[in-house]
């Protein structure tokens, strides 16, 4: 078993998992650092009943995704300073943004302040009002590039850069 972060070996007989920014994921004692960790889960003492194994057998449908699911555009990064340097130099306050895109004001000063991200659909009209652009094309990424030479598995430290507190 490896460690789902960096990718070394993980003790089998005793797995570490760790809650790691809202997913749980079994890891190393170093990358445990980088998260809670969690109790492991009781054994339960009874087999429940599923689709599965019903007297019937029909199997359950799992969902399958595509590329065609992964979105296309991104919010970027500066949204909040964009927004207010939009609206500021367009000499509008708050409030009249908020009457102009139908929204209320605690929405556009949680926006501006970056305690809130917009969804898409009130990206879309800040971006018409304010005329700015805050989606961005993503690309896609081949995770095949991201394969663990030693065990030909993908981790998330492929591909991502870890960010240490």
């Amino acid at each position: 078993m490896e460690c789902e972060i960096c990718g070394k070996t993980v003790p089998e007989n005793n797995p570490i998992r760790a809650k790691i920014e809202g997913s749980v994921m079994v890891v190393c004692k170093e990358c445990s650092k980088l998260g809670k960790i969690q109790k492991t889960p009781p054994k339960p003492k009874f087999v429940k009943k599923t689709k599965s194994t019903r007297k019937n057998n029909t199997p359950t449908r799992k969902k399958t995704y595509s590329r065609n699911d992964e979105p296309t555009e991104e919010l970027i990064e500066n949204f909040s300073e964009e927004i207010r340097h939009a609206r500021e130099s367009k000499k509008w306050s708050r409030e009249d943004l908020g009457k102009k895109i139908n929204e209320r004001v605690s929405v556009i000063n949680r926006i501006e302040t970056g305690k809130m991200t917009p969804d898409n659909k009130l990206t879309k009209k800040l971006e018409k009002t304010l005329d700015i652009t805050l989606l961005e094309k993503v690309d896609n990424v081949d995770l095949n590039q991201f394969i663990n030479n030693s065990t030909g598995e993908r981790t998330l430290g492929n591909i991502m850069k870890i960010k240490r507190k």
